[in-house]
């Protein structure tokens, strides 16, 4: 009985003993390798020109709002339409205007009569006075009536010309003729002073506000020529650099640098995202490791760039990058000159994945 009962666990033992080797078994990995093309490192000559980006706007352009609370009564354009100087473009209520108009209209008239009637006192009593037959006391006191009457009525014609200057500010007129770019507002909604209503820009003539670091910033002079890259439209242009600025204090150690756009045929339109190359005198060229914008992987606040290893499968390569030239990035950290990295794929490449160079 013993012996059975030490055979049945020796077969208990040896059955889990083959259990477990069986989990232990590595699975195979059948996934299609993806096809890539590799591209050897390269190295440029550097700090020819320094590289920012910036965004297209009219050189003319204009936030039109209102120094009026009210509802808006009417828009009388729609984006893209052309609109020339004075034309009106939105009317905002003006009920409480009118009222204080017709009140101020009934001031000017009760203050005329009085003034009038002051003016005719001064004149008669200026006469009685000459001839003796008023006293200065009395003329004192009349001439002194008199021009308490004029200030009246001169206020009241102030106080005119204020409402009238304010039912401007109900009246959104173009201030230059160009096209309406954007509403930020409808019909029926509450204008607030200082709030943007619509904008205005007068076509043709466009510029780039690019921000410079504090770097760089010094080697950025006024009126020197730069180029502009448009790659939406795939054109480079020239400018002129017409404005540095030299306060960061409100972005965050970015100094604004404002180039003009000169004439071309290209259609630029605002928004359009550029890239402004600098012109930068430096002292010497130094070689440093350039790889393309297309090859760079981001992930959150990582770059880096998929390199391929001794196994044949992709690997992914942090990098420390520098400045943008162009269409490529200067790695500073990361990559040596003598390394290949992968520039595209046909498929998804993640860390281990299986490659095919092409």
């Amino acid at each position: 009985m013993k012996n059975k009962y030490i055979i049945g666990l020796f077969s208990i033992a040896l059955f889990a003993t083959s259990c477990g080797d069986g989990e232990k078994k590595t699975v195979t990995d059948n996934s299609p390798a993806v096809t890539v093309t590799i591209s050897p490192v390269s190295q440029e000559s550097s700090s020819t020109f320094l590289t920012t980006s910036g965004k297209i706007e009219a050189v003319n352009s204009a936030n039109l709002s209102t120094r009026m609370m009210g509802y808006v009564d009417r828009i009388y354009v729609q984006i893209g339409e052309k609109v020339g100087k004075g034309q009106q473009l939105i009317s905002i209520s003006n009920t409480d205007l009118s009222a204080k108009l017709a009140q101020v209209n009934a001031g000017i008239t009760e203050a005329t009569a009085a003034y009038n009637n002051a003016e005719k006192d001064f004149n008669r009593f200026t006469v009685l006075f000459n001839e003796n037959s008023a006293s200065q006391k009395e003329l004192d006191d009349i001439t002194a009536n008199y021009n308490v009457a004029k200030a009246r009525l001169e206020g009241a014609k102030q106080m005119k010309n204020e409402v009238n200057a304010q039912f401007s500010y109900t009246n959104i007129r173009a201030p230059f003729s160009g096209t309406v770019t954007n509403k930020f507002i409808k019909v029926g909604d509450m204008a607030n002073p200082g709030m943007p209503l619509i904008e205005v820009e007068a076509p043709g003539k466009f510029q780039v506000l690019a921000m410079v670091p504090e770097s760089e910033i010094l080697q950025i002079k006024a009126n020197s020529e730069v180029d502009v890259v448009l790659k939406s439209l795939g054109e480079t242009l020239k400018g002129k650099v017409v404005e540095v600025s030299t306060s960061a204090k409100n972005t965050g150690g970015q100094y604004m640098v404002k180039v003009v756009l000169d004439q071309s045929d290209a259609k630029v339109m605002s928004g359009m995202y550029a890239t402004v190359r600098f012109p930068v005198e430096t002292k010497e060229s130094n070689e440093t490791v350039m790889l393309p914008k297309e090859a760079i992987v981001t992930k959150g606040q990582l770059t880096g760039v998929y390199t391929v290893s001794q196994t044949n499968t992709a690997l992914l390569r942090w990098l420390r990058l520098g400045r943008t030239i162009g269409d490529k990035v200067e790695v500073l950290s990361g990559m040596s000159s003598d390394e290949q990295y992968i520039v595209s794929a046909e498929g998804k490449l993640y860390n281990g994945a299986k490659i095919k160079i092409q």
